[in-house]
Formats: C-alpha cells, sequence, structure tokens
C-alpha cells in the first residue's frame, strides 16, 4: 500500500502513521533500526528503496528516504508512505523535500526516528567528504557509503581516509568479502609459509580493488603492487607470493575465480560481483566500529600502483 502526503508536514506524516498501525495496516513494534537513505531525487530513489526492501527481510526497519530535489523551487515537503508488500519487512518513508528545504533534511528525519533504536545513515551515492559531520551522519550510529558510485571512485575513497570516523564504512569494502574469505582459507592450507610479496589487479577505477591491496598490505606487512588492468569489471586477480610458489586467484568475467596454488589442485570458486543489497544486508548486521576497515583505510598509502604493461617490463627484465 502507498499513500502520498503532497505539500505536507513531518507532524502530519508521523499522524497517518499512528492511524496505519492503529488500523493494523503497519506494525512498528518489531523494527530493530531506522535505516535513512539520502538522495537525490531522481531514478537511484528507486533502486535505493528496492536494496533496502531486501535488506529489511533480515533486518525489519523503518526506512526513511530523503530524497532532495531543486532547491531553486519553492519549499515543500512531498511524502510518501509505504506498508506491506510495497516495503518488504519494512515501513517506508519517503521525504521529497525541496527549497530550503532540500539543505534541512536532518531537521525532517529527528521527528520520525524510532525511539530508542539504532539509526544507519546510507548514502547510495553523492556522500559528504565527512559523513560524521554531516547533520544527518551525525544523528547515527553507523553511516554507509560507496564510492564505487561516486564520479571520481578513487578521490572518495581518499575522502574516507581523510574523514574516517568509528561507524563510517563503505560498500566498496564489504563487496571484498569474498575475496578475502578465499585468500584466508587459501593461506590455511599447507605449505604454511609467509607470504613474501602480493600483487592485485583490477579496473583503474575500482575503489575495491585498491582496499583489497591495502588489506594485505597491512595486515600481511609485505610491499603489495596495485596494477590497473583492462579487462575488469572490478578486482581481476590477486597473487600472493611464497617461497613455494604463488597463490593466485584470477577473475576475468566478474562471476568465476580460479584458485591456483603449489599441491592443489586448481579449483573455481564463486566471486559473483555482489549486489548492492546483499552488501547492504551485511552492512546492517553490526552497528560497532569496524577496526579492520579502518586500518585497511590506513594500508592505502602502503600500496603501490602501477599497470600491467610495467609489471610485463619488470617481469622481462628480471628473466633477462
Amino acid at each position: 500500500m502507498i499513500i502520498d502526503l503532497p505539500s505536507t508536514t513531518t507532524s502530519q506524516v508521523n499522524k497517518k502513521l499512528v492511524e496505519l498501525r492503529e488500523s493494523g495496516g503497519a506494525v512498528a513494534l518489531g523494527r530493530v533500526l531506522t535505516l535513512v537513505i539520502v538522495t537525490g531525487d531522481g531514478t537511484e530513489v528507486e533502486k535505493a528503496i528496492q536494496a533496502a526492501n531486501d535488506a529489511s527481510r533480515e533486518h525489519p526497519a523503518r526506512v526513511i528516504v530523503v530524497a532532495r530535489g531543486l532547491k531553486q523551487a519553492a519549499p515543500r515537503l512531498d511524502a510518501q508512505i509505504r506498508v506491506g508488500g510495497d516495503a518488504g519487512a519494512s515501513e517506508v518513508i519517503v521525504l521529497r523535500l525541496y527549497g530550503a528545504l532540500a539543505d534541512e533534511g536532518a531537521g525532517s528525519v529527528v521527528p520520525l526516528l524510532l525511539p530508542d533504536a539504532p539509526v544507519v545513515a546510507w548514502w547510495p551515492s553523492d556522500a559528504p567528504e565527512s559523513p560524521a559531520k554531516d547533520p544527518i551522519g551525525a544523528l547515527s550510529h553507523r553511516r554507509i557509503t560507496d564510492a564505487a558510485a561516486e564520479a571520481d571512485p578513487i578521490g572518495a575513497l581518499q575522502d574516507r581516509v581523510r574523514s574516517y570516523t568509528d561507524g563510517d564504512t563503505d560498500l566498496a569494502w564489504t563487496r571484498l568479502t569474498s575475496w578475502r574469505a578465499v585468500l584466508a582459507a587459501a593461506l590455511d592450507l599447507p605449505p604454511h609459509e609467509p607470504v613474501t610479496a602480493a600483487t592485485v589487479s583490477g579496473a583503474a577505477d575500482s575503489p575495491s580493488t585498491d582496499l583489497l591491496a591495502a588489506w594485505l598490505a597491512s595486515y600481511l606487512d609485505i610491499p603489495v603492487r596495485r596494477l590497473e588492468h583492462p579487462r575488469g569489471p572490478g578486482i581481476v586477480s590477486a597473487v600472493l607470493e611464497r617461497p613455494s610458489g604463488n597463490v593466485e586467484i584470477v577473475r576475468p568475467d566478474g562471476k568465476v575465480g580460479s584458485l591456483t596454488q603449489p599441491g592443489q589442485p586448481d579449483r573455481r570458486v564463486a566471486l559473483q560481483r555482489r549486489e548492492v543489497r546483499d552488501c547492504l544486508t551485511e552492512d546492517l548486521r553490526r552497528l560497532d566500529p569496524d577496526e579492520i576497515y579502518e586500518a585497511t583505510l590506513h594500508g592505502l598509502s602502503k600500496i603501490t600502483k602501477g599497470d600491467e604493461a610495467e609489471q610485463e617490463t619488470d617481469e622481462e627484465g628480471e628473466e633477462s
């Protein structure tokens, strides 16, 4: 069920929510958090709502969408309430703010927050340089951004380094969960030798490739090269160098990778590029600071960047 409230106020929205609860159309008692989605008033609104609805099946929530419209328009708040089949396991409140109200998202959100429930803010794109200092970010226990959805993904990743505050995370980091799990499992198998160096290849604008390289550099304390690969998308390969032979994962198609390591048969591993809904669901499982993500951000300064052509030239020089 979708209820439109044009040219309204937050008090009228709250009143309508109470009416819906009393009539049995929506129940808020089972909500475990408030998810605030901050976005522009475009096509990405529906994509973000769908991802939140899917995630709500594991994390029932009140979803508040702050869709900022034209600042040149007359000040106006248009609201929409979605419950039932149109809201997954949540109740969705869409606030479309125009004119001077477009910059007052926090003031519109506060009256609609669930009492005594944690608040998570998510910017599907165009996140502020410092999410924790943003008015909505300051209200939140957890702040989720997505560097890959920015106009300059690598530049956005550097913003995350400079502005990191406990509670920050990024979907570019969450997309690495499968890669990290496969690499960790491979190192658990014999021979149990130290890794001496690593090389990670991926698209030039892939923040996840940078983060995987930084994670290896930070936690293995080894030199890591981050190479640009023309194939893409995202991460293409990761090679860990050990005395008896390399551990190598190659994923040329963005779907299935091949794992090669000494003394073990080659294996195919599922490394499908993760959907936003899956990453969001994972991030909503924890509200505490992510120390590993923080250390990985600091590890970005430890990696060496290059491209595939430079790598091939270096290898030819070594052979000669």
